[in-house]
């Protein structure tokens, strides 16, 4: 260990602190620990979803790297909840708020406990988030490892997931298939442990934190059950050593510059809506200057090169065979879209990592070359206009239509619009507008991949638009657009739409709009009022905190 090496274990020096060394003792620390870096390792594992029931076996392998390179590995704790699980019922609502109190429990436990470093394990959709915006503001030397993907399950010979089963249900209500073939297809989804598997909201974040620098080279397309996951993890326990030694933190990797690498990747692989939301809540709290209007920026000038579901064939255990994200970065870096000067958490830079990093695959099909991309610039758009002055975001992957404009039907509920959607109430051309389900007004911010999925597998995945202040799942495609801001609770101008409003949609124009003149807008919020602000619990607490959904949706927004 390096003689300046400095560590917060000197807090326990001298007679004073005699019985915080008692303490420590009991759990097994021993005279010649003390002298040690103590490492937290930040385990999100639970048996309520299958994307982290491994981790606590990781944990054990990141704790066995730290103790191996001279640290004093400690293994804590923290809640993960299920979207996949929740989605469509009222525990959804606790889902978003679930990235907060994760990376509120993580930065408590690293200061309260003079922790010197850590790594963060995580692997559903809010973990990954909740854990870097931990990172970010206890600021002590830091590796986050992604838990992995799921394998893809199969059924008649093709790979389904669980955005299959959410399909299945509007093909059911359809008529399309029978109670049998949804049952197959609900007992095929999910074969083991791991994240959902195609570029969905925890594989997206998975592998902007990698190309941000903050994970170990591979760490984001590692599948779950992998011997390369298992070697990852335990790379990590060492790695935090090395920064401490070297003096590396995350602030000093986690620059403008790091983040632009971050939405480049997401650009280029079509990733989750929910990128947008998150990235900017960890830019936030690393005091990066980041807004939702630098996403149109990077958006205009990178290509969407990815083949991945929702909206393509493949999942992020076929882009692991065909080289990773690794081989995606490198292919980037080469044609002038990374900035490679970029620290990270290896110690090197971008450009230095992915010197060794393999190309992608003869003969693969994932990632298209630049000269015949998916599309010519990014698939995530923010849109602006009458009806969402701050923005709204869309996903506009595999949909064909660029322009919609039809009658608003308006539910302030996910319940009602659903109940109307299977009873074939709404029809082709209408505007399926959810309110009242934003940050505050959820509370929570939902995800809609329920109903998302039922219009899809109806066929109306492009015939009807979708347009919500709530959220989008990463595997949800078809015209959708969520995130609409300002959000009804607050008054935003979607509180005041009425039935029959026409509403125009135009990706190309970046523009979302109702034919209502201000005038018209002003005189029906004169007579809006706003409905009782939830008050209990956490969800109280998180409606009473949360900023807007263009600023990440963050609750510590009026502190800074």
């Amino acid at each position: 260990m390096s003689k300046d090496l400095r560590i917060k274990s000197n807090a326990f020096d001298g007679t004073m602190r005699a019985p915080n060394r008692a303490m420590l003792r009991a759990v097994g620390v021993s005279d010649e620990d003390f002298k040690k870096p103590m490492v937290g390792v930040a385990s999100t594992w639970a048996e309520v979803t299958p994307c982290n029931i491994h981790i606590d076996e990781l944990a054990v392998r990141a704790k066995k790297g730290v103790r191996e390179a001279g640290g004093v590995p400690l293994i804590f704790n923290t809640i993960t909840v299920s979207d996949g699980i929740s989605m469509g019922t009222q525990g959804m609502r606790y889902s978003l708020p679930s990235r907060d109190i994760i990376a509120d429990s993580i930065e408590t436990v690293v200061g309260a406990e003079n922790l010197d470093g850590l790594v963060a394990i995580g692997a559903c959709d809010k973990n990954i988030p909740g854990c870097m915006i931990a990172i970010a503001n206890s600021n002590v030397p830091s590796v986050f490892v992604y838990g992995g993907t799921i394998a893809p399950g199969t059924h008649r010979g093709k790979d389904i997931d669980i955005v299959s089963v959410f399909e299945g249900v509007g093909k059911h209500n359809n008529g399309d298939i029978d109670d049998n073939e949804l049952k197959a297809i609900e007992c095929s989804a999910c074969p083991g442990a791991g994240a959902c598997g195609g570029m969905y909201t925890a594989n997206t974040m998975a592998s902007a934190v990698e190309a941000m620098g903050m994970s170990l080279p591979g760490s984001s397309s590692n599948p779950a059950e992998s011997k390369e996951k298992e070697e990852d993890v335990k790379a990590a326990g060492q790695a935090v050593y090395s920064m401490l030694e070297n003096d590396i933190y995350p602030k000093d990797i986690m620059t403008r510059e790091a983040f632009e690498n971050a939405i480049t990747v997401v650009m280029a692989l079509g990733g989750s809506t929910n990128a947008i939301l998150h990235l900017l809540a960890i830019a936030h709290a690393a005091e990066v200057d980041l807004t939702i209007d630098d996403f149109n920026r990077m958006q205009d000038k990178v290509p969407h090169l990815a083949d991945l579901k929702p909206s393509g064939r493949f999942v992020m255990q076929d882009l692991h065979r065909a080289g990773g994200v690794q081989a995606v970065m490198k292919l980037l870096l080469e044609n002038g879209y990374l900035h490679g000067d970029c620290l990270t958490v290896t110690g090197k830079t971008i450009a230095e990592n992915l010197a060794d990093a393999p190309s992608l695959a003869d003969g693969q099909e994932i990632i298209m070359p630049f000269d015949s991309p998916k599309r010519k610039d990014g698939p995530l758009i923010v849109l602006k206009g009458n009806l969402s002055p701050t923005g709204a975001v869309a996903k506009v992957s595999g949909v064909k239509v660029t322009r919609h404009t039809g009658p608003a039907r308006v539910f302030d509920t996910e319940k009602e619009a659903t109940a109307a959607v299977m009873a074939n109430e709404i029809k082709d051309g209408d505007v399926l507008v959810i309110r009242y389900v934003g940050p505050k007004g959820g509370p929570g911010m939902p995800e809609m991949l329920s109903i998302s999925s039922i219009l899809v597998g109806k066929g109306m995945g492009e015939s009807v638009a979708l347009l919500t202040d709530g959220r989008f799942s990463g595997g949800t495609h078809g015209l959708v657009v969520g995130h609409i801001s300002p959000e009804a609770q607050a008054g935003g101008p979607i509180a005041l739409l009425q039935e029959g409003d026409m509403v125009t949609i135009d990706s190309g124009e970046k523009l979302i709009s109702v034919d209502l003149s201000e005038a018209d807008l002003e005189k029906r919020r004169k007579d809006w009022i706003a409905p009782p602000l939830y008050s209990k619990g956490i969800l109280g607490k998180y409606a009473h905190n949360v900023s807007c959904s263009s600023k990440g949706a963050v609750t510590d927004y009026l502190n800074r």
